[in-house]
């Protein structure tokens, strides 16, 4: 049950970070979040495109143009437009977050995404960083990523296939305009964002975000889970923060600003936004409700919890579901991470829910939530009982589990963080090694491998893999810490510093809701993480249907969206 306990040290908490919140908005002559009423704006749907066509009562394949463009938005009923870049179907339709593409499984989707945006950023960029940077030093350098997706390499949305308006100018991995996502993986959870060398974080700052949902209606229909427009939402949560004009704020002075002038390791905000409104409210009915919870921050994560005691039942995770619900009274997620989830409002002893945020920042070990970081949106519960058709089985969709005796290769994943003299991060590399290193992971197509991922970092880290899926075995906290990461710094080489002597600490339990097929789990600082990925399909563990071996491959990389690129991307080759 839900401690009373704990929410009297959270609001205590919020009262006792109150005045310091003020002074020091005041000083940096920002908007104070404080001064915006919450709860005041209705929750967006966000606009819907269909990734298919239906011909004669049968789906087909269909073919979208989705563009990229900079217009005004409203965050909250008392702020000025904020100038954005949003995708949509045309200027007047975008929308940020864009619109919720849905596909049917195995039914083709293509897209060919445009880029309309001006010849400048609305947002500061650092150079010295590994940074696409067009010839004529004009225009805006875009890619997509589909996040969650099992795709040809050609539309994976790689960081050097990037290009400008008008295709003018291209990076050195470009291939088409059109990308094709085959839509043969199992129904899930994605979302789209921009993944640009060097900008990915400036360009989700700015709006370029939006949910991607695969459906396959003859095995998701039988579990009669929530669905519809009113009852199944896909909710895209981060955080912003604002000027008093309404454009978005980003530091622009580096920590270390001898080194990088402008770059930060992380960005916070003290605005949360849901579906592009700043706190807003949803009314709702006394009856199950899906939400697909997508942590869509660059760098914040979300503790959530509900104010008055409500459960989440977990139906899936990133982009798998679960083989059973899994009911927790919170749920941790990462940058990138989503919890798919149904909440019964009809249990509600109240007619309000707050959804709320108790995550320190950065996680684990920073600054404790403030009164407006620390609530997220506000449910509003209509008094009359109802008949709920609805509902939420004792079987979900079952998916093999993981087998060890399949096992190809086994890996050892180092995470660096290097810092300045005044002992400020500079940029972070896995196994020491920059992005434009050739590629040291060549998992075969069809096979399973062991990863060891270890965190020699402060910070705890989500590692996104494009293309697999992997489950998380195990989780053992390093002694003697020190020591091996002075090994490691010098050698790097796990073997060689004898990682048998050191990972022999705590054991931490992977949470029940989390221990099915993942894309992007949170490895903690001073444990190894141990994780089996699967290089194939899970649903029929058969052969992808596109050639992964192609050009220019594919990625795996922390998903705090400033240390990327700093750091990002480190390559992997199918082969």
């Amino acid at each position: 049950m839900f401690s009373m306990g704990r929410m009297m040290l959270f609001f205590l908490i919020c009262l006792a970070l109150l005045g310091e919140l003020s002074t020091s908005w005041a000083e940096d002559r920002l908007v104070n979040p404080l001064q915006l009423e919450m709860f005041v704006d209705e929750l967006p749907d966000m606009p819907k495109i269909q990734g298919f066509d239906v011909v004669n009562g049968s789906p087909k394949s269909k073919s979208l143009t989705i563009g990229m463009f900079r217009k005004k938005w409203k965050f909250h009923r008392d702020l000025p437009p904020t100038p954005v870049f949003a995708y949509g179907a045309s200027r007047l339709t975008a929308t940020v977050p864009g619109p919720t593409i849905e596909a049917l499984h195995g039914i083709d989707t293509y897209v060919e995404w445009q880029n309309h945006l001006p010849s400048k950023h609305i947002l500061p960029w650092d150079p010295t960083i590994p940074t696409a940077v067009p010839a004529t030093k004009k225009g805006v350098p875009t890619v997509v990523h589909l996040h969650g997706g099992i795709h040809e390499p050609a539309s994976d949305g790689n960081s050097n296939s990037w290009f400008t308006a008008g295709f003018k100018e291209k990076g050195p991995t470009w291939a088409n305009a059109t990308y094709h996502y085959n839509n043969n993986q199992q129904p899930g959870n994605l979302w789209y964002h921009d993944h640009a060398m060097g900008l990915t974080r400036v360009n989700l700052l700015a709006g370029l975000i939006g949910a991607y949902v695969l459906r396959h209606p003859d095995v998701e229909g039988p579990l009669k889970l929530p669905h519809g427009d009113e009852f199944d939402r896909p909710l895209l949560v981060f955080d912003r923060s604002f000027r008093t004009n309404g454009s978005i704020y980003m530091n622009s002075t580096g920590n270390n600003p001898s080194i990088h002038p402008q770059w930060q390791p992380e960005y916070f905000g003290d605005t949360i936004i849901v579906n592009g409104k700043a706190w807003p409210k949803m009314m709702v009915r006394r009856r199950k409700y899906r939400f697909r919870i997508i942590n869509a921050s660059n760098a914040r994560f979300f503790r959530f919890f509900f104010t008055n005691g409500l459960e989440f039942i977990h139906v899936a995770a990133d982009s798998t579901y679960l083989g059973e619900p899994v009911v927790t009274n919170e749920t941790l997620l990462a940058p990138s991470e989503i919890a798919d989830v149904v909440v019964d409002f009809s249990k509600s002893e109240t007619d309000d829910a707050i959804l709320a945020n108790d995550a320190p920042y950065p996680y684990p070990s920073g600054d404790p939530v403030n009164e407006s970081n620390g609530k997220v949106m506000k449910f509003i519960i209509k008094k009359n009982q109802e008949v709920d058709t609805w509902r939420v089985p004792n079987k979900l969709i079952k998916y093999p589990s993981p087998d060890l005796s399949s096992v190809r290769e086994t890996r050892y994943i180092a995470m660096y963080e290097y810092t300045s003299d005044t002992d400020e991060p500079t940029h972070l590399y896995i196994n020491g090694k920059p992005y434009e290193a050739p590629a040291t992971e060549t998992p075969k197509a069809g096979t399973s491998e062991i990863w060891n991922v270890i965190n020699l970092t402060e910070d705890n880290h989500p590692l996104h893999i494009h293309l697999g899926l992997f489950t998380v075995l195990d989780q053992t906290e390093l002694v003697n810490k020190e020591e091996f990461k002075g090994c490691m710094f010098k050698e790097n080489d796990a073997i060689k510093c004898h990682i048998s002597k050191y990972a022999r600490g705590k054991k931490v339990e992977v949470p029940a809701h989390e221990k099915g097929w993942k894309n992007v789990y949170k490895m903690t600082p001073g444990f190894v993480t141990k994780i089996l990925v699967r290089f194939s399909y899970i649903h029929s563990n058969s052969s992808y249907s596109f050639d992964p071996t192609a050009n220019p491959g594919y990625v795996y990389h922390c998903h705090f969206n400033e240390k990327p690129l700093v750091v990002r991307s480190w390559i992997m080759k199918i082969m």
